[in-house]
This record gives structure tokens, C-alpha cells and sequence, in this order.
């Protein structure tokens, strides 16, 4: 089925996050990252990407959809036909074709391909992500004479956030402190691990938070100390750590924030951790500036652990991009992360969640993080939620 704007009676771009002109902006971007490997289209099938090039967000990404974006020419979407709607009121894209249930999508792809002339041509699709379905790549490849990789063209465009998109993420920021605060507000012996997320969530919703890319992350007592445990209805007791983490949710771009309570007074070992956590955390802000690499953040705050004797303790990198996510995650892995063996250059207008945390395994977790921006002098903290361990 083939559409355009006509067919609806909706006004488009309703709800889409940035205007027509920085969708189109970023297009010709795109196009410009095809010539530079020398591909005549590209199919990208990641939610993320999609949303950057042209708005379209929709819970329903499970099922298939993807852009077909030609070196020259008008690109095309591709969809299941329950997202038309959302599709009209989210993107300015004047051409989609949609697939009912029951049909076959990458069928639908090989004909679109065909229609604009592109079989036999150099088509990119983006091998790295996460929804490039076997049976989808393996029917390309049966009529198709060449798939090249086109991994990273739209991920590099991303890096590097406009003033639009860094207000965003600083909203998402101010939910996730207002959810953390609930959050520690709620600690005290009796609750329950679910009492404090229900809060947590509460205030971020409640302060303009939309669905999160994932879950908040809570856990008390001898699963505090489990890496990426959650909630899991334990009640507090006298002298059990609570972590706690989550990111906000504004218009698909998300932050992130990292605190710690405590029922009661911390052990001298959580005490001792937590100076060294607050010491890396200040380590790898003061070294995220422009001129060095998304290396730098991580080897100052490894330098703080190893120097304390924590090397053990401490086996991850140090933050990842914040911007655009869908489930499952709240992060820009795809994007760039702070760790020893990525070169990439930091710029202004990057962003990150930089996540020192030290565990006693299977005990605790002093995690403490900040959501920051890259500016022309260093870097600019996005949260206000005091940093110390919280004792209630």
C-alpha cells in the first residue's frame, strides 16, 4: 500500500519533536555519510536512528519498520499499517508504504528498493544494530548483489547534540532528580524495594516524564551489591543499602542519575568506598573537556581506584552518551562510551552519564553519577541531587 499525505485527515508533524527543517537538515546529512562510503541507498532499521532522521517513535518498533534513505532522492518508510497514524502525527516524511499482518515486510523493502531503481545498486544496511532480523537480511541478500555496512553513519551525526536537543536531555535530567529524590525520601526501614521505585516513578512521571528506555534500577540490602539487580518486593531492614538508579524520559531523549541511601549508619567500607567514588566522579568530570578523547574521563577515574587499591572492584567503563533510546536501555552505547579503548575526540555538545560505582559484591554498591554536558571549557553538570551517601 502506497500513501501520502493526502490520505489523512490529520495535520502532520503534530507531535513530532523538532520541526521540519532540522529533520531535513539532518537528512542531507545522512546523505552526505552514504557518498563518503560510497553507497547509493541505505536501509536503516535501528528506532534510534529512525527517530533522529525523521520523528517517527512509537512503542510498537517490535514489528518492522525501517527508512529507506537514496543518495538522491526522496527516502521512503516502510511500516506495519497500525503505526500509520502515529507515523502522520510524528514525522514530515511525504512517503511511507505500509504492510498489513499477515504480509511479509522485507518483501515489501525488495520492492521498494526496485521501484526507485536501486536493485542492483550498493544498498547499506546497518549491520551493528539490534533489528536487522536474519530472515529480513537473508532475503535482501537473495536479491540483492552487494549489502554493504552502513553502521555508524547516523550513530557519528549523533554525537555531538544541538541547543534543541541538550534541553531535552536537561529535562529528562530534572525528572530523574525529582525521581531519585522520591526515591530517597521513601527509604526507611519496613518499606519495600517496590515502595521506593512506585515513588521514583510517581514524581519523574508526574514532573513530564514519558516511558523510559528502561527500567530504574533499585535494590536493597545483599542485592544492592548484585550489578543491574532491581526492585524485587524485599523490605528494608536497620542497616541496609539502597541503590538506585534511573533516567527521565523528554521527547526520547533520556539522562541519567545514580545515588545511594542508607537505613541507619553506613560500614566504615561503604564510607571508605564512597570517598573514593566521589574522588573518581570529580577525576572524570574535571578530565571530560574538549581537545581530549572519550578515554581520558575513564583513565582519570581509573587512576583514583587503582591508587586506593579498588582495581578489583572497578571492571566497566566509566559513562556512555546520553541522547536518544528505546527500550532496552537508556543509553547510547551505539554512540560512544568513556572507556580506555575509544579514541573518539570529545566535543561540545556531547553528553554523558559518567557512572562511577565500587561494590562489595554480593553485600553493596556505592554508585554516585552525574549526567553532564561537554562545553567549550570543560563540562557542565546537569543534576542537583546532593551527591553523599543519604542515611535515613
Amino acid at each position: 500500500m502506497t500513501n501520502s499525505t493526502a490520505t489523512s485527515g490529520l495535520a502532520r508533524g503534530i507531535e513530532a519533536a523538532f520541526p521540519a527543517a532540522e529533520f531535513e537538515a539532518r537528512l542531507a546529512a545522512a546523505r552526505n555519510g552514504l557518498a563518503a562510503r560510497g553507497l547509493d541507498a541505505a536501509v536503516f532499521t535501528g528506532p534510534e536512528n529512525i527517530f533522529y532522521l525523521t520523528g517517527q517513535q512509537t512503542p510498537g518498533y517490535y514489528t518492522f519498520q525501517c527508512l529507506v534513505l537514496p543518495a538522491e532522492g526522496e527516502p521512503v518508510f516502510l511500516l506495519r499499517q497500525l503505526e500509520v497514524t502515529n507515523f502522520l502525527r510524528n514525522t514530515y516524511l511525504p512517503e511511507y508504504e505500509a504492510y498489513g499482518d499477515g504480509q511479509r515486510p522485507a518483501e515489501l523493502v525488495v520492492d521498494a528498493l526496485a521501484k526507485r531503481g536501486l536493485t542492483g545498486k550498493r544498498i547499506g544496511i546497518e549491520k551493528g544494530g539490534w533489528f536487522l532480523p536474519i530472515a529480513f537480511y537473508e532475503a535482501l541478500a537473495a536479491v540483492l548483489p552487494r549489502i554493504e555496512d552502513a553502521t555508524g553513519i547516523v550513530e557519528a551525526m549523533r554525537r555531538v547534540k544541538s541547543a534543541a536537543e541538550i534541553a531535552k536531555i536537561e529535562q529528562s535530567v530534572r525528572q530523574a532528580d525529582l525521581g531519585i529524590q522520591a526515591g530517597i525520601a521513601a527509604v526507611r526501614e519496613g518499606v519495600s524495594e517496590n515502595d521506593i521505585v512506585a515513588e521514583m516513578m510517581h514524581a519523574a512521571i508526574k514532573g513530564g516524564a514519558e516511558y523510559m528506555g528502561m527500567e530504574p534500577l533499585v535494590s536493597s540490602g545483599p542485592r544492592s551489591g548484585v550489578p543491574h539487580a532491581t526492585w524485587r518486593r524485599r523490605k528494608l531492614e536497620a542497616g541496609d543499602g539502597v541503590f538506585m538508579e534511573m533516567s527521565g524520559c523528554y521527547d526520547r531523549y533520556h539522562s541519567g542519575l545514580m545515588r545511594t541511601a542508607w537505613v541507619g549508619e553506613p560500614p566504615a567500607l561503604a564510607r571508605e568506598l564512597e570517598k573514593v567514588v566521589l574522588a573518581a566522579l570529580d577525576a572524570a568530570i574535571g578530565a571530560a573537556r574538549p581537545g581530549a578523547t572519550c578515554a581520558a574521563p575513564h583513565i582519570a577515574a581509573q587512576r583514583i581506584i587503582d591508587a586506593a587499591g579498588m582495581t578489583e572492584r572497578y571492571r566497566k567503563r566509566t559513562g556512555y552518551s546520553l541522547g536518544i533510546s528505546f527500550a532496552p536501555d537508556w543509553g547510547e552505547w551505539q554512540v560512544a562510551s568513556l572507556h580506555d579503548t575509544v579514541d573518539i575526540p570529545l566535543e561540545p555538545g556531547m553528553c554523558f552519564h559518567v557512572v562511577p560505582a565500587l561494590r562489595d559484591y554480593g553485600v553493596f554498591t556505592i554508585g554516585i553519577s552525574e549526567s553532564i554536558c561537554i562545553t567549550e571549557t570543560g563540562a557542565r553538570i546537569l543534576g542537583k541531587t546532593p551527591r553523599t551517601i543519604q542515611m535515613k
